[in-house]
């Protein structure tokens, strides 16, 4: 009979575990976005009152652009605290006592929230990371025009390097095909002058440029101008107000591509010269998403899953949510030794999921079998 209830009941009893921890998971999101769009929209105010001009619904939207990316790193935490918070409500309607005492073991009545781990995890990187990606985008482009005002434009395709800036007779657009690092020298450079009417004014071929502070350097450089014989130049320079800093934030931000454009936008750096390791690292972190949720769930559940009357709980409570913030750092710390070389990508991107995965099972097996 009781074989027969608990196959009757399984289902209902997923269904059920996987309602109040979903429910649980976004009650704890909703709250921590609010936060972080409330710190946001302060600080993207104090911005906007010293330039002053700008309209608070800007502002107010150019908060709302910033919070799926900045969500995104807050999900392992509201994961955690989600999955513990789940498992104290289980432990405290005494609960677990009946789930235990039926038959079930902590493997049956664990699994529904580790697959809704999985399953948060998955949307996030398929659904959540494109979204960000897209307002993210949005967002720094609000904030070029409006808080920063700079007038320059950098764009990367198949074709190289692209950059329009504004200079003392209107617009130069420069397109380099081939970008040498890390002395960010640009290879077969090519610059067209527009008036302030957009009529042409003139070009320059140089096999090498490069960027020093306050203007471009062009090495054998031939200037062309319309009606006047060809020109040849052993160095050309043009101001400028670019920094190889601002080349860097151009193309080392990977939060701005989406997800399913990752690969292809590997391969495009890489034709075109740009380290693209942080990319590379983003990407497999993305990947290691899903492993890293569900290793969350498993760590919580190791410091939750316990009687209400023993003594310690609320110290193993602690200890968990301090696990949690060691694995959400140690992955930041290996993703940025990943990033500069020191260590292998793949190690970088999965050590601490993997890890974590494996702490989180190997504590389960000795409190519940053990």
């Amino acid at each position: 009979m009781p074989s027969l209830i608990r196959k009757i009941s399984l289902p209902t009893l997923n269904f059920y575990l996987m309602r109040s921890y979903i429910l649980n998971f976004f009650m704890l999101l909703i709250g921590l976005l609010a936060i972080i769009y409330l710190f946001d929209t302060v600080e993207l105010l104090r911005r906007a009152a010293k330039i002053g001009n700008i309209p608070i619904s800007l502002t107010l939207t150019m908060g709302l652009y910033k919070l799926p990316e900045v969500g995104q790193l807050v999900f392992p935490f509201a994961v955690l605290f989600s999955a513990m918070l789940t498992f104290w409500q289980l432990a405290r309607r005494h609960e677990l006592v009946i789930l235990r005492s039926s038959g079930l073991s902590v493997w049956q009545f664990l699994t529904p929230v580790v697959l809704s781990a999985l399953l948060i995890g998955l949307v996030s990187i398929l659904l959540i990371n494109p979204l960000g990606a897209f307002l993210i985008t949005q967002y720094k482009n609000l904030e070029n025009d409006y808080l920063e005002r700079k007038s320059s434009l950098i764009t990367l395709s198949e074709q190289g390097l692209w950059l329009r800036q504004e200079h003392e007779e209107g617009t130069a657009i420069l397109h380099s095909g081939r970008i040498k690092m890390p002395e960010w020298a640009l290879e077969n450079v090519m610059v067209i002058f527009f008036s302030g009417d957009h009529d042409f004014l003139r070009r320059i071929d140089a096999p090498r440029a490069t960027l020093s502070p306050g203007q471009w350097n062009f090495e054998g450089a031939v200037s062309n101008m319309p009606g006047d014989m060809p020109q040849q130049a052993d160095f050309l320079s043009m101001a400028t107000d670019l920094t190889t800093q601002d080349l860097e934030k151009s193309f080392s931000a990977p939060e701005t591509v989406s997800f399913w454009k990752m690969p292809a936008y590997i391969q495009m750096l890489e034709q075109t010269g740009f380290d693209s390791a942080r990319v590379k690292i983003h990407y497999q972190g993305l990947l290691a998403q899903p492993l890293l949720f569900m290793a969350m769930v498993l760590l919580a559940a190791s410091v939750s899953l316990r009687p209400p009357r023993l003594r310690g709980t609320s110290m193993l409570i602690v200890a968990g949510i301090f696990i949690g913030f060691i694995v959400f750092f140690s992955s930041s710390f290996l993703q940025a030794l990943g990033a500069s070389g020191q260590i292998p990508i793949l190690v970088a991107a999965w050590f601490p999921a993997f890890i974590a995965f494996l702490m989180g099972i190997g504590a389960m097996m000795v409190l519940e079998d053990g």
